[in-house]
């Protein structure tokens, strides 16, 4: 089964990856941010502009922060690859708590501690939301499967190629009219074989002319 550990980029285009992908949701996060932001605290007649000055000051702040913790998580997660030898969900949360600890080491070490705790523990949680979605996604593309394997086989008492037995024309006709349209049915069935009959008698009473003959003496 694909993992999310396994699907994304090899490890040195996954910190180039992560990055403009990190910087790309900071920014346009922060533009929404700082645009309603803008407009909540600009007077009136002046939001409009208030909003995309905020956008243009705080918004690029905001996608260079996001691109730097990307980046710097993707470095730590290389890292543990290749010291573990295997890509798994641990590698992630250990990236996480790492980022979040380097990140907060100026304000003091609890401080740092605090965010490589809350870090982890993030990452830790998405990491268990993505197994838990592929598991049931997977379980879900193993029971559509088993769904068309048993689909493949003939219905009990059935030979293996053998198309299925059509029923008879009498038995099926018999079995779709119901007592009164059968009643029914049958004297028109005996009328019409009485007509015909009656025809054939008609046309054998009568005799055949004989056949002129053009012999003169």
């Amino acid at each position: 089964m694909a993992t999310p550990e396994t699907t994304r980029e090899p490890c040195p285009d996954r910190i180039l990856d992560d990055i403009g992908g990190a910087f790309a949701m900071g920014i346009t996060g922060g533009s929404i941010y700082h645009l309603i932001s803008g407009i909540y605290k600009s007077p009136a007649g002046a939001r409009l502009a208030g909003g995309a000055q905020y956008v243009r000051m705080y918004a690029p702040k905001t996608g260079g922060s996001f691109a730097v913790w990307g980046g710097l998580f993707s470095t730590m997660d290389c890292a543990l690859v290749y010291a573990r030898q295997k890509e798994d969900p641990w590698n992630s949360i250990f990236a996480g708590a790492a980022t979040g600890g380097l990140l907060a080491l100026r304000q003091g070490f609890l401080a740092s501690g605090k965010a490589a705790f809350f870090g982890g523990a993030i990452l830790a949680l998405i990491g268990g939301v993505q197994l838990a979605s592929d598991k049931i996604v997977m379980a879900a593309q193993q029971k559509q499967a088993m769904m068309g394997y048993e689909a493949s086989f003939p219905p009990p008492g059935q030979v293996y190629g053998q198309s299925e037995p059509e029923t008879s024309s009498s038995a099926s006709e018999a079995g779709s009219g119901s007592w009164f349209g059968g009643l029914f049915g049958k004297g028109k069935k005996k009328e019409s074989e009485g007509e015909s009959g009656s025809k054939t008698q008609v046309l054998e009473s009568f005799d055949a002319p004989p056949v002129p003959t053009y012999e003169f003496n």
